[in-house]
């Protein structure tokens, strides 16, 4: 699954076109290497989004095919920190 698009299906970030913009700007890191949207992402990956002077770490621990709700998306990573 792409990175923008798990950003998105994970809510971690609201829109898809939000994660492209930081994922362009490099505030957005897989395993600690600054990564485009289209960056494919597999079940371990760690994510680092960095936001104002804030920086959030999840893990991803499975990737959705498609949408998932609300209730569903938490289960899709661990926040490291």
């Amino acid at each position: 699954m792409r990175l923008d698009k798990f950003l998105k299906v994970s809510r971690l970030i609201k829109r898809r076109t939000v994660a492209n913009k930081v994922s362009d700007q490099g505030r957005v890191l897989v395993n600690g290497v600054s990564s485009k949207p289209s960056k494919q992402l597999k079940v371990g990956d760690v994510i680092s989004i960095v936001q104002a002077d804030v920086t959030i770490d999840v893990k991803v621990l499975k990737l959705p095919s498609g949408n998932v709700s609300v209730q569903e998306s938490s289960t899709l990573y661990t926040i490291l920190k």
